[in-house]
């Protein structure tokens, strides 16, 4: 993370100097968000309503509040009740060169006829691990609408798409919201860029919902006056890099032991807020030397010296970790990749389901009741 991006989100959990002097031009984005909102709702501007169910995934807050971990629990969710889910994504960060072309199409498929041939660096790390984890098919592009209509020609059989971190693209009409927070709440309560909220947090209700906006929060209790619900979030035990990728161990080595609390370990982390993780190790018991890297870093250059040392990564990181570049690379390094478990209370799925059963949903599955995610 940029010291410019640490002093910000700072400076946006209060009402300081820095925030005091950037409020004006907050106001003015209120207005705008306010009135574009208004705008969408009063149909000055086009928005599209896709053949099958929409439920987005987002938050008010910039930085990661949980959106990833949501996404993937909601559609591990949907294919417990028989449904088909696709999924929409932007695919932040993902190659900028080709997108930059030309003939570069506005979104990528991807799915099982196209895995082999995409990449983190194509994809975008986030829309990568989702398809690991639920094999949903997906589409990645700005527009989501127009990615919508691509996955659904190219995958008819799909009850219903989740649009992961699609809450301000108001051009997609929506079914359901689910707005997640963490435990910044809306910090200063202040729009960007006096504060962190990308909306105002009484934004009036999108248009169309089947049920009020699900609010989850992904923190100890709620941290914002809104109703909601909490997630319980706990890391998984270490995998090697290899295991998690399902890939020979170097020669059939036996896989070594993993680092155990006490131990000293090395903890790399390229997400929006890495002092998380590097705390979650710190409570396991671990001693961490923190290697804090910017939200969604590449790893174009291994960013650590080859040594003989435990080194514990994201699941968000090791999408993008080779683990054949990393014998020939970091031969020392000892990669170990540290899961998050994420489980919403079961009241959230219950409220869930409840609006599910509202929709048009194609499959005859969809309505029976959920299995209990354990």
């Amino acid at each position: 993370m940029s010291r410019l991006a640490e002093h910000l989100n700072r400076a946006w959990l209060h009402r300081s100097l820095l925030a005091c002097t950037l409020w004006p031009i907050s106001l003015l984005m209120s207005v705008l968000v306010r009135l574009r909102r208004f705008g969408f709702r009063q149909g000055w501007w086009p928005s599209v309503r896709l053949p099958v169910p929409v439920l987005v995934v987002g938050n008010r807050i910039v930085g990661g509040a949980g959106k990833t971990p949501t996404t993937l629990a909601i559609l591990q969710h949907l294919q417990a009740r028989g449904l088909r889910p696709g999924v929409l994504t932007r695919g932040y960060k993902a190659n900028k060169a080709n997108k930059a072309s030309q003939d570069a199409p506005p979104h990528r498929l991807l799915d099982a006829s196209t895995e082999a041939s995409l990449s983190a660096a194509e994809t975008g790390d986030e829309p990568l691990l989702i398809w690991r984890r639920t094999h949903a098919p997906m589409a990645i592009g700005r527009d989501r609408a127009q990615g919508g209509r691509a996955l659904l020609a190219a995958h008819p059989e799909l009850d219903i798409l989740v649009c992961d971190d699609g809450l301000q693209h108001l051009k997609l009409q929506r079914d359901i919201e689910v707005i997640v927070f963490d435990e910044r709440g809306q910090g200063n309560g202040w729009l960007l860029p006096a504060g962190p909220l990308r909306e105002p947090i009484d934004s009036i209700e999108t248009p169309g919902l089947k049920a009020p906006p699900l609010v989850l929060y992904n923190a100890a209790h709620a941290s914002t006056f809104l109703p909601g619900f909490l997630a319980q979030r706990r890391m998984a035990p270490l995998v090697s890099l290899a295991q998690w990728w399902q890939a020979p161990e170097a020669g059939g080595a036996t896989v070594p032991r993993p680092p155990q609390p006490g131990d000293t370990v090395l903890a790399l982390a390229g997400i929006a807020q890495p002092q998380r993780f590097f705390h979650a190790l710190q409570e396991l018991g671990y001693t961490v030397q923190g290697l804090a890297l910017a939200d969604h870093a590449d790893f174009t250059q291994l960013p650590w010296r080859d040594a003989a040392v435990d080194l514990i990564v994201t699941e968000k990181d090791a999408i993008k970790l080779n683990p054949t570049r990393l014998r020939q690379e970091r031969p020392l390094t000892r990669v170990w990749v540290a899961g998050l478990d994420f489980h919403p209370e079961q009241a959230f799925w219950a409220q869930l389901d409840a609006a599910l059963n509202r929709l048009p949903l194609r499959s005859t599955r969809a309505c029976l009741p959920a299995t209990p995610l354990t």
